[in-house]
């Protein structure tokens, strides 16, 4: 809602996310977060905004409720907790899929890499005078040759992931 806010006075205003940005001597990516609600500004930036904005703060925050000055900050504070939580929770929803895609990817190259060694190259037999066949063993070749060269870079990066993602106690 705060992020949509934003977004919806700043261009009433006629104002680009730059201009925005040098109103409030932040960055532009700054104003670019906030309007994707990757972040919420702090509460001495709300108020700068409502400021540049004309605004009173609760509106920026969605309300059309007039409260006194100590009921408007402690209500400030209380949604910027509640937004700073979801925040949270997005980041670690997103850090546990990442964790276990890796975990995943990690177990399909050693689960490829058994397939091969059981298979054991089995194509270089094959009677290759056949248009059909050698198609795909040419196929197969590269396919195993490009897997035995690329998967061991790939397996040291998803590891190295994998304990960057790890949950931290």
């Amino acid at each position: 809602m705060l992020n949509e806010n934003i977004k919806a006075i700043r261009k009433s205003k006629g104002l680009s996310q730059q201009e925005l940005a040098v109103k409030l001597s932040i960055v532009r990516q700054t104003v670019s977060k906030w309007e994707q609600g990757l972040s919420v500004p702090d509460s001495d930036m709300l108020i700068s905004l409502s400021e540049v904005f004309e605004t009173p703060v609760s509106t920026l925050l969605g309300e059309t409720v007039i409260e006194t000055e100590v009921d408007t900050l402690k209500a400030i504070s209380e949604k910027l907790e509640v937004i700073n939580l979801q925040l949270a929770q997005r980041k670690t929803k997103r850090r546990k899929m990442i964790h276990w895609s890796l975990i995943s990817l990690c177990a399909s190259i050693v689960i490829v890499f058994a397939i091969l060694l059981a298979l054991e190259s089995s194509y270089l037999g094959w009677n290759f005078s056949d248009p059909e066949t050698a198609v795909l063993g040419v196929a197969f070749h590269s396919f195993e040759w490009l897997f035995v060269r690329a998967a061991p870079i790939i397996l040291v990066g998803s590891s190295i992931g994998i304990f960057l993602t790890r949950k931290k106690e």
